[in-house]
């Protein structure tokens, strides 16, 4: 059976969903005010996957992914270009599906837009102001009382004071405590007619927050098989929207919460003002996208994971390993062998919480007994099983012309990258991703043999 992490009770369950067989899954897109960055790399390809290997378990999936077309950052950055903010909603959203499309991302089943249900928004906001827990401010917003709301802070897993003295919070003259967030925020006069809506709370518009709660409840009903989002979003957002939509309706928001790990830019948080921010696009021009596509798949989806030019040139290399094989051993056209040893263990691995770098590992094993065996069988399985991660899906010659040097045998300097590669997921205790190197090395035809106090040898088989 498969088995998912579930954030909130700390450990992996398997799946059950709601209606037998259909898996409701929501997951927290894009602010559309500007190019999609690495983060949000992460986050398409990730639950892409997710998506993929669920459809392959035989499930009826509906996969839902919002789009936030209406914020504070939307309004400053459509007021500074002087356009209007549909425009620029609509100009930013084409780039994201640009930039899906060269990373393979599947579209989701629906992607509505927050402008589009405003309504819902402003009946939850009634609710939760009936049952006591939002109130309107003197300065116009409608806030939600945190306080009042019992289990607020179960999925972050602080308490209120906690949460108080350690996290950033939104400060506003008109909260009754600092923790309060906003429902509905007020018109000012200086923003855009197009950025305010009437409502029984006056002009104004939704907070962030209460967005995500109407779009989910809409189109998939409560609860939630799965909930999902970036590492960011468990607190405030992810805790915020419990509070709503547990508030507002009662029961549980989702029975199972997912969070990708944090993706860093060497070694650093990535930050614009630390100089490492890089979009989509930019990462795609300075390699191969469905080679940034494999870096982000090599690694799990909930551990650090750390950008730099040198992964991306290992996972360039890497990738071509597994190409090569299908170029000198074209596979046959039959479907995947699900009782073949290769593929029961890259489906366990996919069962035990999406285990991608086993999956990995299973692939170059299979490149290195294709190679070894001559078969098209085995290079059939290869290409099937990729398939379900969104790679091997190219020409092999596409994907290999002018890729100078990678198609060929490794250097002594690209084989040493991977050992420490592999002996800083050793140090890390990521050890599904230091038997992925191993593996890549061995289809590369490099053979390791470990040695005591911590030395690797390598020869070539």
């Amino acid at each position: 059976m498969l088995a998912i992490y579930n954030t909130l009770a700390r450990g992996k369950q398997p799946l059950q969903p709601v209606e037998p067989g259909h898996v409701r899954m929501y997951v927290c897109g894009v602010t559309v005010y500007d190019y999609c960055h690495l983060g949000h790399a992460r986050m398409l390809v990730g639950f892409d996957v997710v998506a993929r290997w669920l459809r392959q378990r035989g499930y009826r999936v509906t996969y839902v992914r919002n789009i936030t077309d209406i914020d504070d950052k939307i309004i400053r950055r459509a007021v500074e270009s002087n356009r209007p903010i549909g425009e620029l909603t609509d100009y930013f959203i084409e780039a994201m599906h640009a930039d899906e499309a060269r990373l393979g991302v599947l579209p989701p089943d629906a992607e509505p837009r927050a402008t589009q249900h405003v309504a819902s928004m402003l009946d939850i906001i009634g609710r939760l102001e009936q049952k006591g827990l939002a109130y309107r401010a003197d300065d116009g917003d409608v806030n939600y009382a945190v306080r009042r709301f019992p289990g607020y802070g179960k999925l972050s897993g602080k308490s209120l004071d906690d949460l108080r003295a350690g996290e950033r919070v939104e400060v506003a003259a008109g909260k009754r405590d600092p923790l309060d967030f906003v429902l509905w925020k007020a018109a000012k006069p200086t923003e855009p007619a197009e950025s305010r809506w009437a409502s029984p709370f006056g002009e104004g518009r939704p907070g962030w927050h209460i967005e995500c709660s109407a779009m989910s409840r809409d189109l998939l009903g409560l609860p939630l098989d799965i909930h999902g989002g970036g590492p960011d979003l468990k607190f405030p957002h992810h805790e915020n929207e419990i509070a709503q939509s547990e508030g507002a309706f009662g029961g549980s928001l989702a029975n199972i919460w997912m969070h990708c790990g944090p993706l860093l830019v060497d070694a650093e948080k990535m930050s614009k003002s630390l100089g490492n921010f890089l979009t989509i696009r930019e990462a795609c021009e300075r390699h191969r996208p469905e080679s940034v596509r494999f870096f982000i798949v090599r690694n799990h989806y909930r551990s650090p994971q750390n950008f730099a030019d040198a992964n991306l040139e290992d996972a360039d290399h890497a990738l071509a390993r597994l190409y090569t094989t299908l170029k000198e051993v074209p596979p046959d056209e039959l479907g995947v062998d699900w009782n073949e040893p290769h593929a029961q263990a890259f489906a366990a691995a996919m069962d035990d919480d999406f285990n991608t770098p086993e999956a990995v590992a299973q692939l170059f094993e299979l490149a290195g007994a294709a190679h070894r065996s001559r078969s098209p069988r085995l290079s059939a399985q290869l290409r099937g099983l990729a398939a379900h991660l969104g790679l091997l899906q190219q020409m092999p010659e596409t994907f290999l012309r002018d890729l100078t040097g990678m198609a060929g045998a490794l250097s002594a300097e690209q084989i040493e990258a991977h050992i420490a590669s592999r002996a800083e997921a050793k140090g890390a205790r990521d050890f599904a991703r230091a038997d992925a190197i191993r593996a890549e090395l061995l289809a590369a035809g490099i053979m390791l043999e470990d040695r005591p106090g911590g030395l690797t040898e390598w020869r070539r088989a």
